[in-house]
């Protein structure tokens, strides 16, 4: 156990309106992480450092090379390990007197709500919209209070949640009322994600929780905090219930399908790598960026940057074209892009990742 604890947690105790009974709240909660990634590093991190006597980690990735540029928790050692492993190694190292629960699961609406019982805050720092409504939901009817944040390129956002059954009551779905369209949606792999920007709102979302559990000071619930890394701007958005919502009473079967996304293959212009036609017969196009394509790339294609594709869209070639990038979100993009003004496209389903399955 770690020696002196007083020590460690005398700067908390020292803030104005925590004091020793704060530090000793912050010591008896249990707090559920999920996503141990570029969100979820800082927060595990700082909420460790701060005492919080429980700490949840859900996730049921491995550690990959391209998470290292923000997923701080982790490293290059890491490589191959459970996301959970190598976090709760860190929590040890930071203070060994915060108990780790290691969920190394993918949530799902099975085991949502007997998970989440079990804490009194939720952290969603995960990055995709399914499991956002998914947690957000099992969140409201438990009415927990649930933070949450988002990164992707320069723009950060973290606001808390917290449905209590009154009518000015906020949850996710007051944000995003519905999902967006998938073939809208970049993910951190196709838009790039400014890895120092992970650390701002991560430490903000640990905060809040810190807010949350002390009492003290103002939570973000009915505001949700806005930074932009470009210009330096942060602003506070208020919220407010979206007009005739109803509470959540119950969590949906399968949130994919809410989302549209539980069967990428199923448009009818989507290939997969192994029914790719013979490269001769087609014109292969990535749609990522230079740096991106010099990293590795599918033989015999050629380069067009999305942002240049939409400015003309009319790709010239002779044969059927193949629009790809790193998954697919980028290329779904381009080909109905370039089917709106008559080029026969198709683009590849999973992208350059499925090839290296």
């Amino acid at each position: 156990m770690t020696a002196n604890p007083e020590a460690r947690s005398a700067r908390t105790a020292a803030l104005p309106g925590v004091g020793a009974g704060g530090v000793a709240r912050l010591a008896e909660a249990r707090v559920l992480v999920l996503g141990a990634g570029g969100l979820g590093s800082p927060v595990i991190q700082y909420l460790a450092a701060t005492g919080i006597g429980t700490l949840g980690i859900v996730d049921f990735d491995t550690v990959d090379r391209t998470n290292l540029q923000r997923q701080v928790i982790h490293s290059a050692s890491d490589v191959g390990r459970l996301k959970t492993e190598s976090a709760a190694e860190a929590v040890a190292s930071t203070n060994d007197s915060v108990t780790v629960i290691q969920h190394p699961i993918r949530l799902e609406p099975g085991n949502a709500l007997g998970l989440f019982a079990d804490y009194d805050v939720i952290v969603d720092g995960t990055d995709n919209f399914a499991t956002r409504y998914l947690a957000n939901d099992a969140a409201a009817i438990l009415q927990k209070p649930y933070v949450w944040g988002s990164v992707l390129q320069f723009d950060g956002e973290v606001t808390v949640f917290h449905e209590t059954g009154d009518a000015s009551a906020i949850d996710y779905r007051d944000l995003h009322p519905v999902p967006p369209p998938p073939d809208t949606v970049l993910s951190c792999a196709d838009g790039g994600v400014l890895g120092s920007l992970c650390g701002t709102i991560g430490t903000w979302m640990a905060s809040e929780v810190v807010k949350l559990i002390t009492g003290v000071g103002v939570p973000l619930i009915g505001r949700m905090l806005h930074v932009d890394a470009l210009s330096g701007d942060v602003d506070t958005i208020p919220l407010r219930r979206a007009p005739g919502r109803e509470p959540v009473r119950e969590l949906l079967g399968d949130y994919l399908a809410f989302c549209g996304t539980n069967d990428a293959g199923a448009s009818e212009y989507g290939l997969t790598f192994e029914s790719l036609p013979p490269r001769d017969t087609i014109t292969l196009v990535d749609v990522r960026e230079p740096a991106e394509h010099a990293g590795g790339h599918l033989p015999g294609d050629i380069l067009i940057p999305l942002g240049d594709l939409l400015a003309s869209p009319n790709v010239n070639a002779a044969s059927p074209v193949v629009f790809y990038c790193e998954t697919d979100a980028r290329s779904r993009v381009a080909c109905a892009a370039s089917r709106a003004v008559g080029v026969d496209a198709r683009f590849l389903v999973g992208g350059i990742r499925a090839s290296r399955r």
